[in-house]
């Protein structure tokens, strides 16, 4: 569970996040969506501790984020999954050294124990015996995939994924979708997933947190996203909908 309380961020004189008060369930998909602008990458961003909240905490289960050492936040990164947008590999490496990479920076094991775990990612999305091939020669929903394997590998409490469909088809978009859930669920995992897919919503948003223009303007799921009489929300999903059938022609 990742509990966000109150947190305000300032650049300059201009406030993007502006008292956000939020829980981040474990065991679901915690969305957070929003338009361009809106301040939702700059959560993101303070969520994982690529830069700090100037005012509130950020706790991860017992841990308060801003008040840990040098050594506790080490620690604490031991814990966290990244699955960042396009899949973000390791050209050079092949995809057994890129699914390994986690594990050699956060982990003491021997390479039998290092190639068994890696085996082990590659199997649960459904890749297996691909090892040493290399980035350039999978499609993109196969990078996503192995991107995937990188994120559990080193078996985080926390997952974080950076627009995880971005470039891909509809289909390939569902089955990162579902695997993403399913993972969730198999290792109760707290997943906080940012995206603008209305699809994505609407198939795995058990824990939809809507920002704009800095607040947390309307929390809920997918049962009753499309009940709400939000108007800032319906523009949102309206404007989502339209864009993505246009681009479809």
């Amino acid at each position: 569970m990742i509990r966000v309380e109150n947190i305000s961020k300032y650049f300059g004189q201009h406030k993007v996040l502006d008292n956000i008060d939020t829980v981040f369930e474990e065991g679901k998909c915690n969305l957070i969506i929003g338009k361009s602008g809106s301040g939702k990458t700059v959560l993101m961003k303070c969520l994982v501790g690529l830069i700090y909240p100037d005012e509130g905490y950020i706790h991860f289960d017992n841990r308060i984020l801003r008040q840990l050492s040098k050594k506790e936040k080490v620690n604490l990164r031991k814990d966290i999954g990244m699955l960042f947008q396009g899949g973000a590999l390791f050209d050079s490496m092949n995809v057994e050294e890129n699914v390994m990479f986690p594990i050699r920076m956060f982990q003491k094991s021997d390479y039998k124990t290092m190639r068994a775990r890696v085996d082990f990612c590659l199997e649960r999305v459904n890749l297996s015996g691909i090892n040493k091939l290399f980035p350039s020669e999978l499609s993109g929903g196969m990078q996503k995939r192995v991107a995937i394997a990188r994120a559990i590998a080193a078996q985080p409490k926390y997952l974080f994924c950076d627009e995880p469909n971005s470039g891909l088809d509809p289909q390939t978009s569902i089955v990162i979708d579902k695997l993403i859930q399913e993972i969730t669920k198999e290792y109760k995992m707290t997943t906080v997933i940012n995206t603008h897919d209305m699809n994505s919503v609407m198939e795995i948003g058990e824990n939809i947190n809507f920002i704009y223009e800095g607040k947390l303007w309307w929390k809920g799921d997918l049962n009753v996203i499309l009940e709400t009489d939000n108007k800032e929300l319906n523009d949102f999903i309206f404007c989502s909908a339209l864009t993505k059938k246009l681009k479809k022609r």
